[in-house]
């Protein structure tokens, strides 16, 4: 009885990561390059705590209380597993978005806008981050949410798609290498790996994006970039 609303993205060619010129940029969201993407459909929102729970039959999310809440607290090997389970259930072919088709989606279709929304800052208003948040008796509290906020909550980009920036961060299905944009694909491992190197432990790092309820606006940007390994879970990734 859950649904969930899926948006069609158009591919094409765009440039990915942060400009030259970005003096503030970290050196792993550099060099700016040209990416190519074919047609995808990506979820309107993030999965939601409702969802989750229908696919799997728990909730592991640290803010409970709105099953409309994004799902967090959740390991990227959790995802898999819900994905497969998903899959079992839908007959359909459901997996986490490459980092590449992540930064397509997340401009919405503004190859140079630093933000989902377009601009090069982000307004208070567009988005679920630190901004929001306003010290209340020692604690954090955002207008009318408690940190995560549920979905939709904020305006969505020109393609249509929610919190493609703040909230939680979002799981990719790519490996992350900590120098540039030399990573591993996991959708297209043309890599030969090697046991005695450092191969396995690259893999064992996903790259997550987007930024989350507890970051400051830089972290919003669409090229921003991180990782965490798949096994952990976090109340600010989902």
């Amino acid at each position: 009885g859950v649904s969930f609303a899926m948006i069609a993205v158009q591919g094409g060619t765009y440039t990915m990561g942060a400009l030259d010129n970005d003096q503030d940029a970290y050196v792993w969201e550099k060099p700016a390059h040209t990416e190519t993407i074919a047609d995808f459909m990506i979820g309107e929102t993030q999965v939601t705590q409702e969802l989750w729970n229908a696919v799997m039959g728990s909730n592991p999310s640290y803010f409970k209380g709105d099953l409309q809440r994004p799902v967090e607290c959740v390991s990227w090997n959790d995802c898999q597993e819900f994905i497969k389970k998903l899959n079992e259930l839908t007959k359909q072919n459901f997996r986490l978005p490459t980092e590449e088709e992540w930064e397509y989606a997340a401009r919405g279709g503004r190859q140079l806008s630093m933000y989902p929304w377009g601009g090069t800052y982000i307004r208070t208003a567009k988005g679920c981050f630190l901004g929001n948040f306003k010290p209340m008796h020692g604690n954090y509290t955002v207008d009318g949410y408690m940190i995560a906020a549920k979905v939709g909550s904020f305006p969505p980009n020109d393609y249509g798609l929610y919190d493609m920036s703040g909230n939680v961060a979002e799981w990719t299905s790519s490996a992350y290498h900590e120098s540039n944009y030399s990573f591993v694909n996991d959708l297209n491992p043309s890599y030969n790996y090697n046991a005695k190197s450092n191969d396995a432990e690259i893999m064992k790092r996903k790259v997550i994006r987007g930024g989350s309820w507890k970051d400051i606006g830089y972290y919003l940007q669409c090229g921003a970039r991180t990782y965490e390994y798949q096994t952990e879970t976090r109340s600010y990734i989902g």
